[in-house]
This record gives C-alpha cells, sequence and structure tokens, in this order.
C-alpha cells in the first residue's frame, strides 16, 4: 500500500474553485471562509484525486465539473511525498473526462487508484451513522477494505451472489432451488469470510476506541463497538445447512447475512442511540473515526490522510478546543475547514500550520502573523 503526503497540487475546471497551484503543510492546513465559498468543495478535490470518487452521494461528472470551464475536462497534478522513503516524491497526474479517468504515475500510466487511504470526516454524519443501519455497514466495509487485504472482493463476490440469490428467489423459487443451493455454498463461505474480518477489526478497534474518546474530550467513559449478526457463532457449514433449514418459497429477498447485520455504540453500557445526548453521540462518532485512524497506525506505521469538513459547528468551544489539542499531538496530514474564526484562531496555534482563505473559489495562503493574502493561481 502507498503511503503518501499531498506537497502541492494543480487543479483546473474543478466546481467553482478557481484555477489554482496550491503548497501544502505537511501537518495541519487549516481552510477558512464563508459558507458557500468552495472550503468543501476543496476537500472532495483532494478525496477525489486520491479515490477516484468522491465522498459526496451520487456524483456525477457534470456536477464537478466548472459551469465557467472552457474545455470539459478536469485537469489535476499532485506532488506526492513518500512517508516511507524521505527524499522521494511522486507526480500524480491526470484528466478527468465523462466517461474516462486518464492517470500518470511519473509519467507512467496509472490505471488504478492510489490506495494511499484518506479519511473524511464530517459531523452531520453522526446523525446518519446512528440512525442508519446501512450508514454503518457502509462506514465500517470502507474501514475493513482498507484494514484487510482481499476483504473488499471477497465482499463484491458476496454481494453478487445475494443479488443473483434475491432474482431467483423473487421469480419461482421451487424450479431455481438447485441453483439457489448453488450459490449458497459460495455464499456461506463468503459470509463466514466477512463475519470473521469484521468481529476481528472490531475487536482491534475497541482497545483503542477508549482511550482515544478520553483523550480527545478529557471524559472518563467506557465507548465500545458491538457487532450484531445471527451468524457470528457460525461456521460456513453451519451457515450453508442455516440457508438451506430456513428456505421458504414465499421469501423475496434473503433476510440474513452480513448484508443486514450491524454495528452499534455502546456508551457505558448503553445502547448510544437510545440513551445518549445528541452532544454524547457526536463525540462517541468523531472518537469512533479517530479510534480508527490510530488504529491504521498501529497496523501500517503510518497515518491516512484526514479531511475534516467544519467540525467546530457541531462541537462547542470546549469540545473543539480539546479537539486542536489532540491535532497537534499528531503527525498526521490534516486539510480542515472552519467558518468559525474562534476555532481558525486556535488552529494557527499549531506548529507547522498553513493557512488558506477560500473567498468566491479562489484559494488564497496567507501568513499566520500578517493577513497579507499570497494568492496562488494559474
Amino acid at each position: 500500500m502507498s503511503h503518501y503526503k499531498i506537497k502541492a497540487l494543480k487543479i483546473q475546471n474543478f466546481r467553482n474553485l478557481e484555477n489554482s497551484e496550491i503548497y501544502f503543510s505537511e501537518k495541519i492546513n487549516c481552510i477558512f471562509g464563508e459558507n458557500g465559498n468552495g472550503k468543501t468543495n476543496l476537500l472532495e478535490c483532494i478525496y477525489l484525486i486520491m479515490n477516484k470518487k468522491s465522498f459526496r452521494k451520487n456524483t456525477s461528472f457534470p456536477q464537478i465539473l466548472s459551469i465557467d470551464g472552457e474545455n470539459s475536462e478536469i485537469y489535476f497534478s499532485a506532488v506526492l511525498k513518500s512517508e516511507k522513503y524521505a527524499n522521494q516524491e511522486d507526480i500524480y497526474s491526470g484528466k478527468i473526462e465523462q466517461s474516462s479517468w486518464t492517470s500518470y504515475l511519473n509519467n507512467q500510466p496509472h490505471k488504478k487508484k492510489l490506495k494511499t487511504p484518506s479519511v473524511f470526516i464530517n459531523p452531520f454524519d453522526s446523525f446518519l451513522f446512528h440512525t442508519s443501519a446501512q450508514f454503518r455497514r457502509k462506514l465500517f466495509n470502507s474501514f475493513l477494505s482498507v484494514y484487510f487485504d482481499g476483504y473488499e472482493k471477497i465482499l463484491h463476490k458476496y454481494e453478487h451472489s445475494i443479488k443473483m440469490r434475491n432474482n431467483l428467489l423473487q421469480k419461482k423459487p421451487y424450479e431455481f432451488r438447485e441453483q439457489i443451493q448453488a450459490i449458497d455454498v459460495k455464499l456461506s463461505e463468503y459470509s463466514y469470510f466477512i463475519i470473521q474480518k469484521r468481529l476481528e477489526f472490531v475487536s482491534h478497534l475497541n482497545k483503542v476506541y477508549t482511550d482515544t474518546f478520553k483523550e480527545i474530550f478529557d471524559q472518563e467513559h467506557e465507548i465500545i463497538i458491538q457487532y450484531r449478526s445471527d451468524w457470528k457463532n457460525h461456521s460456513a457449514m453451519n451457515i450453508m445447512e442455516s440457508l438451506k433449514l430456513n428456505f421458504n418459497a414465499n421469501d423475496k429477498y434473503t433476510t440474513v447475512g452480513p448484508h443486514v447485520d450491524d454495528f452499534q455504540i455502546y456508551f457505558d453500557g448503553i445502547n448510544a442511540f437510545d440513551f445518549c445526548s445528541l452532544g454524547q453521540q457526536k463525540m462517541s462518532f468523531l472518537s469512533l473515526l479517530f479510534a480508527y485512524i490510530e488504529l491504521f497506525r498501529y497496523k501500517f506505521d503510518s497515518y491516512p490522510i484526514v479531511l475534516i469538513d467544519d467540525v467546530s459547528g457541531e462541537l462547542d468551544e470546549v469540545r473543539w478546543t480539546r479537539l486542536v489539542k489532540y491535532l497537534r499531538s499528531r503527525v498526521f496530514q490534516v486539510f480542515i475547514t472552519t467558518a468559525n474564526k474562534n476555532f481558525k484562531n486556535e488552529l494557527e496555534k499549531i506548529e507547522h500550520v498553513k493557512n488558506f482563505l477560500i473567498k468566491s473559489g479562489r484559494i488564497i495562503a496567507y501568513d499566520n502573523n500578517c493577513f497579507e493574502a499570497n494568492e496562488t493561481g494559474i
């Protein structure tokens, strides 16, 4: 797996951002500006380049293409600094079009995504996490796909098998029973693999979750994740037998398996969604994301790139002051947006912070000591 920090980025024709060449800090990058000026767009641009997809739902190419651009292509070029080799820098560049993505690594064609992990933190997602099992599964599947080799591949095979099985169930199940049973053989193997990896991941995560919560928010609480699955204690053979025994010609969907399993936060032994305040839910969600970042470091001896979108709007001053203190003690590269001047002032106290003002899509780098704008533009 590649581990990079972004040293510089050149972008053209992306959303409302003016064509810019930007130089980043290897630690904290504070992106300040009023709402609606393009702060989140810059985070999206970074995430898109590293992952070949947006963190926004159902985003199409016309939505990310600048309406003022003369060409129907988005161009990018990034200088990436290797974390493993101190003196190594790579150039990742390319062009994004309506139906294609062309990219190069050091002038050599590079079809796959970089696989440099990045974590997008949006405090508004706390509500979705606590209210949507589908959102929780999607989030944990994204973590597991990075954490375990082969997980994403097996997950895709599982999802394909479930889709085939459900299609047969919606026709005439008894006529297709042999095909369903053949699918169940593979489905049981995929299910067992996914469940075991989820259990292992949750066990690892829980070892750092409570400590991470305490370090960020300075509160003594036990925070754990529980993984709920009807097949948690089953072997692959047991899972196949369970599918066979529960076969019902009236079923139109497969109602048991990893695709309906759940993850839930327990706060001092109680379900966070049912009994915790909104503030505690937000703190437990943010701590979960940072616990994953710490867990990633333990396994890979490196941090992912961390993108944080306007967290100050969802936390009170005491809590975001603690968060700033936590960020100050870490060495991962952070891109953090805010419209809160007090929060910006706290971030600027961090050593090696780099500040950017975004105004109507224009990205301006500025010095802490004087607000003399140093405009970066092509």
